[in-house]
């Protein structure tokens, strides 16, 4: 692996007007997440747990290895199946008693850059949408669909 793919990751930040303790369980209560995000979980994120995230309508699922849970500071997961494993990072930082900025981190991505530059382009734009997604049902109650939407039968995005 060459240096630059050990410094590039995936970002991805938004302003959620919402308390920190909502926007925090919304990442780590499935039964909120499901609204915004993957359509099913084996379980919440508790350190040390393993869950398994489902998207049904792409029939993909991917296991979820939970190594730090810091309440409405700090989730850290290692996600991915076999040697595709990256580590996600949200930040949760409580502007005031109304508003939460999220900040999402992905990385440890590998191959050439060609790759690495397509798994960071994918990752930058999807948790911009799960913040998108979280952000519409959290502050207005709805559900945006934008992961189901992103790509509908037989559409994909040209790498």
């Amino acid at each position: 692996m060459t240096a630059d793919q050990h410094v590039a990751f995936a970002e991805a930040a938004m302003l959620i007007r919402k308390p920190v303790t909502e926007v925090f369980d919304a990442f780590i209560n499935p039964a909120i997440t499901t609204k915004f995000w993957f359509t099913k979980s084996s379980g919440k994120l508790v350190p040390g747990s393993q869950v398994q995230w489902t998207w049904e309508m792409y029939d993909h699922t991917t296991t979820v290895s939970v190594k730090t849970v810091i309440p409405n500071k700090k989730i850290i997961i290692e996600w991915g199946n076999g040697p595709e494993i990256t580590t996600v990072e949200w930040t949760f930082e409580a502007l005031n008693e109304h508003a939460t900025f999220v900040s999402i981190t992905d990385g440890g991505y590998s191959g050439d850059v060609q790759k690495v530059v397509s798994q960071v382009r994918g990752s930058t734009g999807g948790f911009t949408l799960v913040l998108a997604g979280l952000k519409a049902y959290l502050e207005h109650n709805i559900q945006l669909n934008l992961i189901g939407d992103r790509f509908p039968k037989g559409k994909s995005v040209k790498n």
